[in-house]
């Protein structure tokens, strides 16, 4: 497929590439993450341009590999009135994120009651297929959760004031209707809420990379206090509740892509108007499964320092637990961005990919506003994660939007063809990583094999300036699904 280097860090595929095409394609990544990119990706990518109302570009971050419909790392902005909404440019796993939590530890407290916190752990925070959490709730309570978000979890015990303005969108979507929610789905999401799931979800404590600090003073800022100091990451969404609000809509917008005549190349593609009953409705149902997904993430959080507090005897707040910030990487938003020279508010899809807003955006909560907001890249399982913080160059390059992770290089059974579970688990305790996992063939699903480099894919969004890093984190233990 004809695509050029239109600078260093960006490659372009021209409308005149593929039949039907209304705006540029655009690839971020090095000259070695393009040349290794899967081909598919140029392929979905291209048919995300040919969508109806889309602006500016369709594109695609350089942790970008195969997905449904969009690539994993596309991202796209449709107008209001003549743009579309599409499950496949959010994904399954509506409002998949992740939450990145400080504590006051440092690596040789936690290693002296490693085993004890990662039981404790695996205890209170149910992993896997089918997992239940131990919030139980009625179908009336459960709609509470879908447009409260996090503000549900304030008001009943499980988390502090100060998580509300530290998660993207105080936690909590206006919009979300939970009349536009099938009850099969409810009956899916209704008692998941503060479990991880399988796949690529994980709860995982990790200690600052103390030689790879790229901004100490932004550091600070983002709860860094000390070498060696313990953090906890957490990788999850909204599991079966908005799997199942996704398939719902599915089958409603294959039917919409003939009622309103929309021309898709694929029917992993399938849409409906924005503006249309169809893509309200979803919107709407989108919205319930987003805060859910919020709540998920921050009832988890609740039951990290629950654990923390049981080992290490003290309170969440005296051992120093406060949350950084929580970001969604699968969601579709109503944002306002600049096209040439005009604002307009658009509806932006993210499918694996990370907002990045820079300083003085109004969208960022106070405390971090002057700075620009904390972006959350979650490696594989044997590699590192990172920090980085929003910049104004995303807001110009590519609709506030940066990476959310390595990006996978091989399908899951690939990687079970490959590898055991056993062999990745020794090897991680080799290297200091205590593991607990469910499943043995999940834990070669995950394998580090599987990934891209996370540090070249990080590297390519520092270097153009999309986000740029802060520090590093290594995982010390590491608990899925």
């Amino acid at each position: 497929m004809e695509m050029k280097k239109i600078q260093e860090g960006i490659w372009e595929i021209p409308k005149t590439a593929k039949e039907g095409m209304r705006v540029p394609a655009k690839i971020i990544g090095s000259d070695r993450l393009i040349k290794e990119m899967d081909q598919g990706v140029f392929n979905q990518i291209t048919n995300v341009a040919c969508l109806p109302g889309i602006l500016k570009n369709a594109l695609c971050m350089p942790d970008g590999h195969w997905g449904y419909g969009f690539p994993i790392g596309g991202v796209a902005a449709f107008d209001l009135e003549q743009g579309i909404i599409s499950p496949g440019g959010i994904g399954f796993d509506i409002n998949c994120g992740v939450r990145l939590m400080q504590t006051d530890l440092s690596l040789e407290e936690v290693n002296a009651k490693k085993k004890e916190l990662m039981d404790a752990l695996f205890k209170l925070v149910p992993a896997g297929v089918g997992s239940k959490g131990f919030v139980k709730l009625k179908v009336d309570r459960f709609k509470e959760v879908m447009v409260k978000g996090v503000h549900w979890c304030v008001e009943n015990g499980y988390g502090w004031n100060e998580d509300i303005e530290r998660t993207e969108e105080g936690g909590r979507i206006s919009g979300a209707d939970p009349s536009k929610v099938s009850s099969k789905a409810i009956s899916r999401g209704v008692d998941q809420l503060g479990t991880l799931g399988s796949g690529n979800h994980y709860l995982e404590l990790q200690v600052v990379v103390t030689d790879n600090v790229y901004n100490p003073e932004l550091a600070k800022r983002f709860g860094l206090k000390r070498p060696n100091q313990v953090f906890v990451m957490v990788h999850c969404g909204s599991r079966g509740f908005g799997h199942q609000i996704a398939t719902d809509y599915l089958r409603v917008f294959t039917e919409a892509i003939r009622k309103y005549n929309i021309k898709i190349n694929d029917k992993e593609l399938a849409c409906a108007p924005f503006n249309s009953p169809e893509g309200k409705n979803y919107y709407a149902a989108m919205l319930c499964a987003a805060n859910s997904a919020f709540v998920n993430r921050q009832v988890i959080m609740h039951r990290i320092r629950e654990a923390f507090s049981e080992v290490f005897h003290k309170d969440p707040k005296d051992l120093g637990m406060h949350l950084i910030y929580d970001v969604a990487h699968n969601i579709a938003k109503l944002e306002e961005h600049n096209f040439d020279g005009v604002k307009k508010k658009v509806i932006v899809h993210r499918k694996g990919a990370t907002r990045s807003f820079g300083p003085g955006n109004p969208a960022l909560p106070e405390i971090y506003r002057d700075v620009g907001q904390p972006v959350i890249v979650g490696g594989s399982m044997e590699t590192d994660s990172y920090l980085l913080v929003g910049t104004q160059k995303a807001m110009e390059l590519s609709l506030g939007s940066t990476m959310h992770g390595a990006g996978r290089t091989m399908s899951r059974m690939a990687a079970k063809r490959r590898v055991r579970g056993t062999e990745i688990r020794q090897k991680m305790e080799d290297r200091g990583i205590m593991v607990r996992a469910v499943s043995m063939p999940g834990l070669a699903e995950e394998a580090g094999i599987a990934y891209k480099n996370i540090e070249e894919v990080v590297n390519a969004v520092d270097r153009l300036g999309i986000s740029k890093k802060v520090f590093e984190l290594k995982p010390i233990g590491n608990i899925k699904g």
